[in-house]
């Protein structure tokens, strides 16, 4: 069935930009309207789009998604069930993009710990690269990764951030290149931390764990 069999009925019109909300911060994640459009051309026009998603016919992360603004980021999945197409969402040199993923893939998540504190009852909450977080007995450090069962968002395994662990940067003038990590820099309190990749060496808060060998979302 082509795509755009989920949109038809619809006139064409001119296309038009959104601001994205929700939790992944503005500059780093696209309206849902531009992806359905712009990114895999399930419409020729933002009405269509509009359509598409009010009708409850997108998920991101298994969740079905009815906001058009909804603000799509880094490692969020997006699913179409009616096509039975699942997508995760990259960084390249210029900025995000979009891969298609098998079935199997769809159903996990890759997310940074970017910070995290401990809470009542002795439980530690990890803030995670895309505005959410999830609670843990389990002892985790600030860059590793969790992998998240969609759409629980269950911890089901972990990457630690470490010498060897396989990585994709995500910022920076290196955004998109990977590789292993082949030396840590730990940083001082007028210094942050360094991560030598090959021949790249860029912030650690610009590189993210896929991996303990190979990636487990290739890009």
């Amino acid at each position: 069935m082509h795509t755009k069999t989920i949109a038809i009925g619809l006139e064409k019109g001119n296309k038009w930009t959104s601001t994205a909300r929700g939790p992944h911060k503005k500059v780093d994640s696209i309206p849902l309207v531009r992806i359905i459009r712009d990114f895999l051309g399930y419409a020729d026009n933002a009405k269509e789009a509009k359509r598409i998603i009010h009708n409850g016919k997108v998920l991101v992360n298994k969740r079905p998604v009815r906001d058009h603004k909804f603000g799509v980021g880094l490692m969020d999945v997006i699913e179409i069930p009616e096509t039975k197409d699942h997508y995760v969402v990259l960084k390249s040199i210029k900025g995000l993009k979009v891969k298609k993923v098998n079935e199997s893939e769809s159903k996990k998540k890759l997310c940074r710990i970017v910070d995290k504190k401990v809470v009542n009852g002795g439980k530690v909450q990890y803030n995670l690269h895309d505005g959410s977080n999830v609670l843990s007995d389990k002892k985790f450090k600030v860059g590793d990764t969790l992998v998240l069962e969609l759409p629980s968002m269950k911890i089901t395994e972990s990457i630690e951030y470490a010498k060897g662990c396989t990585v994709v940067i995500v910022n920076g003038r290196h955004t998109g290149a990977a590789g292993t990590i082949d030396e840590i820099t730990e940083g001082t309190k007028s210094r942050k931390s360094l991560t030598k990749v090959g021949d790249i060496k860029t912030l650690t808060e610009y590189v993210f764990a896929v991996g303990k060998h190979k990636e487990l979302i290739e890009g």
